[in-house]
């Protein structure tokens, strides 16, 4: 299917979890470095494969990442490069837009998760090396978690448990927190280079993958964090994003500098399942639809976005 041109370099695309065809993209000028940001809605046409604009929002510095509200279906977050976390209702035209913005974070603030069980709250992940805890209806954060000693730059909020998440940093490390608690439950040593994302499997509340610089992407049980249950290599650079199936319990999927999205199927002995090399850039930003057993969507620093089925060419028409 025809691909999405967004103008900005491509940090982070999000599936609706309220709408089959709606996507969140997040977006910077000139590689993040210095410029604007955009944070685009598209619409799918399941028809024609056609990729439409519904609104962008304008920011002034660089967007890194974005998530969509779990508790109202029009609602998103965007974590920005100037320290900000904005909040927008993509039912009010952007004059109206952004709804709030909250200015804690020190630095940049690179990564955002929803909570998907206790639906009002979310996490931020920055450069200041922190994470912090928001409601949409406080104007400050709840809760400031610093225990990392170098930027973080994923958060990843448990499937099944409303009170925990976890962070990946730049120090090497990905750590388990319950917000009950005062400090990190778990710690895991996960790779010997920074640690880029870190998501937990959707079946198994003790499974949690890890992906990195160091070019593989390592599957934990956060029960015995002291070695991975598997290490996967096959990615030529680092590992910018690795994300779980929400269909498939052994299935997962990553994004690359090496310009490549990849499935693999970690429990298999040969674990790469499809190389997908649509992008002629770096690959940030990858998501798989909740909705659609299967749906793909990708974005990258070629400006692009491309949603597609497994199995099929992303690059090829309907």
């Amino acid at each position: 299917m025809p691909a999405f041109r967004t103008q900005f370099n491509g940090y982070s695309v999000k599936f609706s979890p309220f709408y089959e065809s709606r996507i969140l993209v997040a977006t910077a000028q000139n590689f993040g470095l210095v410029g604007n940001g955009r944070l685009h809605i598209l619409d799918l046409s399941p028809a024609t494969g056609v990729i439409s604009e519904l609104r962008s929002f304008e920011t002034s510095d660089g967007i890194y990442d974005c998530a969509w509200s779990e508790s109202h279906d029009s609602l998103a977050v965007a974590a920005v490069a100037d320290g900000s976390v904005k909040l927008w209702d993509a039912k009010l035209p952007p004059s109206s837009n952004p709804v709030r913005s909250f200015n804690e974070h020190a630095r940049e603030v690179y990564g955002v998760d929803w909570n998907p069980i206790r639906r009002d709250s979310f996490v931020t992940a920055s450069w200041d090396d922190t994470l912090k805890l928001w409601t949409v209806d406080r104007p400050t954060s709840i809760r400031t978690f610093q225990e990392h000693t170098y930027c973080v730059y994923s958060v990843s909020w448990s499937p099944r448990h409303a009170d925990v998440f976890a962070s990946a940093s730049g120090d090497s490390t990905v750590r388990v927190w319950d917000v009950r608690d005062r400090g990190s439950n778990v710690i895991i040593p996960a790779h010997n280079n920074e640690v880029l994302s870190c998501n937990w499997n959707k079946y198994d509340e003790c499974i949690l993958a890890t992906s990195s610089v160091d070019k593989t992407i390592r599957v934990w049980d956060v029960r015995s964090p002291q070695a991975p249950l598997v290490s996967l290599a096959g990615h030529t650079y680092g590992v910018k994003m690795v994300k779980f199936s929400p269909h498939r319990e052994n299935i997962l999927v990553s994004c690359s500098y090496d310009m490549t999205v990849r499935m693999w199927d970690y429990r298999a002995e040969d674990s790469m399942v499809s190389v997908y090399d649509q992008h002629t850039e770096f690959v940030y930003g990858l998501d798989l639809s909740v909705l659609i057993e299967g749906l793909i969507a990708s974005t990258g620093w070629d400006e692009l976005v491309y949603v597609w089925q497994h199995g099929n060419d992303p690059r090829a028409m309907p």
